[in-house]
């Protein structure tokens, strides 16, 4: 997977930096081909990594290459001047800003790549991997790779959280597997999870009853932004006021979308979809954006299907007609939710939708099982509500939501995340337990027993690529 994704980078910087010719969707890399040297390319397209108080101002418009063509991000309000600003200033101890886990180039999330390349140029230095959670555990050697494996293997950041919450909880935990040795401590769990995305968050549904984080833990982004100045910056104190809604204000007026791709060309051209593209985003043409819409998805894509293909290259065409297969896929194949019910994939990804649920990735049998990541026995009280699929007594590598509520039935529901830019900020879910799209659509298929061909399966990747 690691060799395809690399050549993807390629690809997409042969395109942006000689104006080539549109390359084969599944060509294979020459063995000859040095992967860091491959992401190093990438990384000289795409600007360098943006430090913490570099104080560079940030571009009303940029576009930033990906493995699969072009990322846009957008500030509706117009340049930004980042010099002092609270997002991209250390406000603690161990040099971090917002910034760190929220890269314009990756999206306003961390790419594995983008981890991997800040580990080989910094040797491990940069405040990314600061012992406090971008290593496996505090107490491990800081100068080894193998203290941050959960970051450079699976872009995974280390979450304590107390235990137990506030909230009785209706179950016991107890630690199974612990290869960390960061869950000795009965006072507090550490899971690990990837850097939710800093952008479209206009779009994200905010609601008194806290649907920020993985887990739900936080109500507003001006809680989020405290919490994570405290915690991953280790700040003495949380921010001031001021400082807390300049980063409100920031988050709510930026934009990302993909905008361009090596095979389907430019997606956010006038007159085409209108899901797509960031301005459509900034301007509100896409709706609630953060998520493809689910009544009217098919229709959103009306421009291409009557759209003549007599000037499109054949490729080009080729793909587009992949895209609106997968469009139809998602908005329209039926099969057996968690919950027992018929529905799409559009039912849960639909605008607006903002819950968490047990999809499987977090609770065994049917999440990958990763031995490098914790695993825990819950026992369900005898009183308490059982776990809708999984009973009283199961195993899981994250309880996800049960760790802020308590209960028991929301052992291993996760916050689902957004669908936009997803090319720029592989892996997926929040244990990156997929490392590309093929394998996110391979996981939903096995799980909810689709029966997806092959080809449908790479029609859904193509969706999922452009948005």
């Amino acid at each position: 997977m690691y060799a395809s994704r690399t050549f993807a980078i390629v690809a997409s910087c042969a395109m942006l930096a000689l104006g080539a010719a549109l390359l084969p969707a599944q060509q294979q890399p020459d063995a000859a081909i040095d992967p860091v040297r491959i992401i190093e390319a990438r990384y000289e397209v795409t600007g360098p990594w943006w430090d913490p108080g570099r104080g560079t101002p940030l571009a009303p418009s940029k576009d930033f290459a990906d493995p699969s063509g072009q990322l846009r991000l957008l500030n509706k309000s117009g340049e930004v001047q980042t010099k002092g600003h609270p997002f991209f200033t250390p406000l603690g101890s161990n040099g971090r800003s917002c910034v760190t886990c929220h890269q314009p180039t990756s999206a306003m999330s961390l790419s594995l790549d983008l981890i991997r390349l800040r580990w080989a140029e910094t040797n491990g230095k940069d405040p990314l991997f600061a012992a406090v959670d971008g290593s496996n555990c505090p107490d491990l050697p800081q100068d080894k790779e193998a203290s941050h494996s959960l970051l450079l293997e699976r872009g995974l950041i280390r979450i304590a959280l107390p235990w137990p919450p506030v909230t009785k909880p209706d179950f016991r935990i107890d630690v199974v597997r612990d290869p960390t040795g960061c869950n000795k401590n009965p006072a507090s769990i550490s899971v690990y999870r990837r850097p939710r995305v800093a952008a479209n968050l206009q779009y994200i549904a905010l609601t008194t009853g806290g649907t920020l984080m993985a887990d739900g833990r936080e109500r507003t982004l001006q809680s989020q932004a405290t919490s994570a100045a405290l915690t991953h910056e280790q700040a003495s104190a949380a921010p001031a006021p001021a400082q807390l809604k300049q980063i409100e204000d920031f988050e709510r007026q930026l934009f990302m979308a993909q905008q361009w791709d090596v095979l389907g060309g430019l997606l956010g051209e006038p007159g085409g979809p209108p899901l797509l593209g960031a301005d459509n985003l900034a301007r509100g043409v896409a709706g609630v954006g953060a998520v493809p819409a689910a009544d009217n998805l098919a229709a959103s894509f009306d421009p291409w299907r009557n759209l003549s293909t007599a000037n499109l290259a054949i490729r080009q065409r080729a793909f587009r007609e992949s895209v609106l297969r997968g469009v139809d896929l998602f908005a329209s194949r039926e099969f057996r939710l968690a919950d027992g019910k018929q529905g799409t994939c559009a039912t849960c990804h639909g605008p607006g939708i903002n819950h968490s649920i047990d999809i499987g990735t977090t609770n065994l049998p049917t999440a990958k099982e990763s031995p490098e990541l914790p695993l825990f026995r819950i026992t369900c009280d005898a009183s308490a509500p059982p776990h809708p699929q999984l009973g009283r007594t199961f195993l899981t590598q994250d309880p996800g939501r049960a760790l802020i509520t308590g209960r028991c039935a929301d052992v291993g529901s996760i916050l689902m995340q957004q669908f936009r830019g997803l090319t720029a900020r592989a892996p997926y879910f929040a244990n990156g337990s997929a490392g590309d799209l093929a394998e996110l659509v391979d996981f939903f298929d096995r799980r909810f027993k689709i029966g997806l061909t092959d080809k449908e399966k790479q029609d859904l990747v193509n969706f999922l690529s452009i948005l």
